[in-house]
């Protein structure tokens, strides 16, 4: 995305959900909600298997940021804005909790995440990277947020559940190759 996309009207978070910026979040916190978020259905583990000091050092970074929707004091939603390449932001993560998934909190979240890096001077690039882990209705989503498809590329890794790094029936709707 290299503007931002005309927008309809504004879309109001669920009730009982509000949206909080976390500087410099604690690495135990970070790991718990990035489980929550992404861990058990769609297989996210690497930030679980970051040495915590690297994973201390970018979260620490002044040009990135952190933001959650909270339900009550539990942290629900995670989107994470990278600064640290001029005149890009990569949403290097970005995800709702199981609960909030279908509910207007995904949507909500993406049009923050928008305004958010073009209000930044200088932007010329908001990107995001989405694999066939994500949820069937991901890439969708991210069309109808304003992205265009830019590349593909084949990646293969380990599976977690096979590694250990996650349980065994972590994300249901992808096979195991055991």
């Amino acid at each position: 995305m290299t503007a931002p996309p005309a927008r309809g009207a504004t879309v109001a978070l669920p009730d009982g959900i509000d949206l909080a910026r976390v500087r410099r979040p604690d690495v135990v916190w970070y790991r718990e909600l990035f489980s929550r978020v992404g861990g058990q259905d769609w297989l996210w583990v690497s930030r679980l298997k970051m040495p915590q000091p690297d994973l201390a050092a970018i979260l620490g970074d002044e040009n990135v940021e952190v933001y959650v929707l909270r339900q009550g004091d539990l942290a629900v939603a995670l989107l994470e804005l990278d600064f640290r390449e001029s005149g890009a932001c990569e949403i290097a993560f970005f995800g709702v909790a199981p609960d909030l998934t279908g509910t207007t909190a995904g949507r909500f979240l993406m049009s923050h995440a928008i305004d958010t890096a073009f209000a930044h001077d200088g932007m010329a690039r908001l990107h995001l990277h989405t694999c066939t882990m994500d949820h069937p209705r991901a890439l969708a989503f991210y069309r109808r947020s304003g992205f265009t498809p830019w590349r593909q590329r084949v990646e293969v890794l380990p599976d977690p559940r096979l590694t250990g790094d996650l349980p065994t029936d972590a994300g249901p709707h992808m096979p195991v190759f055991a």
